[in-house]
């Protein structure tokens, strides 16, 4: 077994769309309307799991947006060019929380998402 894909809440399909195709540079697997509510689902180039746009459904939803790790680091965004992708980020306007630091698995850096949601940028070492 795998994961094949999660939810992830977002306030608005598009702008949901234009962070992670734009600016993490996924691509958009798809976009299929249904009524009410949209299926949107993007990918990283080359990955098996894919991330399913999902647009808060009323208030209980809307408060979890941006905090579905809990205020921690759930998102790990992973390079093999760490210096290249964190200044191509930051030229796409991602603000990191942090300097760059180097621990014993790897370069890392964290960075929110337009929502809130925390990230780690990491070059593993392993």
């Amino acid at each position: 077994m795998k994961i094949a894909s999660f939810s992830f809440i977002v306030p608005e399909y598009d702008p949901a769309i234009r962070f992670f195709c734009d600016v993490l540079g996924f691509e958009l697997i798809a976009d299929i309307p249904q009524g009410h509510k949209r299926w949107v689902e993007v990918q990283a180039p080359g990955a098996e799991t894919s991330v399913i746009l999902a647009r808060a459904d009323g208030k209980r939803q809307e408060t979890m947006i941006g905090n579905q790790g809990a205020g921690r680091v759930w998102l790990f965004l992973e390079t093999h060019d760490f210096d290249r992708d964190h200044a191509r980020l930051q030229d796409k306007g991602i603000v990191f929380e942090e300097e760059p630091r180097v621990e014993t698995y790897g370069k890392v850096a964290v960075f929110r998402d337009p929502f809130g949601n925390r990230w780690d940028l990491i070059e593993k070492y392993m």
